[in-house]
């Protein structure tokens, strides 16, 4: 029996999961998108002169901002080199201290440099994009101030 457990354990971590997870985030998506579509066809039901291009502006979701999506990749990229360092360093204590091993210096391995390539993907983005977001940011303050 322990050794069906042992088998089954990393196939649900491995396959299952992933699968699972996937399946969740598409199927809000479907569903975010038939309520948009049923409030679409609620309108029309009601004012069929009713300007449906201004109506789905208003009820579609806004586009992320390049300096939103940099300042999500900086984030992360603290966040994943943080925990790594974190339990490398957990990692290491344990191991002087207690003379045992524990999975959280593996898994600072892998977080590390995850981490980390976020870091220099948000710095190289920000030098490359510098000009486009100035330009968001200029045509975001225009629309501001036309309202």
């Amino acid at each position: 029996m322990e050794h069906l457990v042992e088998i089954l354990v990393p196939i649900a971590c491995g396959c299952v999961l992933p699968i699972m997870i996937i399946w969740l985030i598409i199927r809000e998506k479907m569903n975010e998108t038939n309520q948009r579509s049923q409030i679409v066809l609620a309108a029309i039901e009601k004012n069929p002169e009713m300007d449906i291009e201004e109506l789905m502006k208003k009820i579609s979701p806004k586009p992320r901002l390049l300096k939103e999506k940099l300042l999500t990749k900086l984030l992360w990229g603290s966040l994943a080199t943080m925990l790594g360092i974190g339990m490398i360093v957990s990692h290491l204590y344990v191991s002087i201290f207690y003379n045992s091993t524990s999975p959280l210096g593996f898994i600072g391995i892998v977080l590390l440099p995850i981490g980390i390539a976020f870091l220099i993907s948000y710095f190289i983005g920000k030098k490359m994009l510098a000009k486009e977001i100035e330009a968001e940011e200029q045509q975001l303050t225009a629309q501001a101030s036309n309202k």
